[in-house]
């Protein structure tokens, strides 16, 4: 069950038209992958928008080790993040 403050937060990363890596208009909500379990999604604000090609590279890519993998997310989320307080929807108090 989503909270008020979870759906506000999802709202404001749909905002965000385009994949934060490569900048194609096509893009998903993905969740960090690192530090939940099985059938368990991270916390809202650890969700990135990024194409379905990076999105899959990312969860499953063979081209990528685990530590590239999670940097690559990790970049993806702060790039988000700036998208969001660039664009005024993220205000830090």
């Amino acid at each position: 069950m989503s909270t008020s403050l979870e759906k506000r937060w999802y709202e404001a990363m749909s905002s965000i038209d385009h994949c934060v890596l490569c900048g194609i208009n096509i893009y998903q909500i993905a969740h960090r992958n690192e530090g939940k379990g099985m059938g368990m999604k991270t916390a809202p604000w650890m969700t990135a928008p990024i194409c379905p090609e990076e999105h899959m590279a990312i969860d499953n890519g063979k081209d990528l080790t685990r530590d590239e993998r999670r940097a690559l997310m990790d970049r993806a989320i702060v790039l988000a993040h700036d998208a969001l307080i660039r664009a005024g929807k993220l205000k830090l108090v």
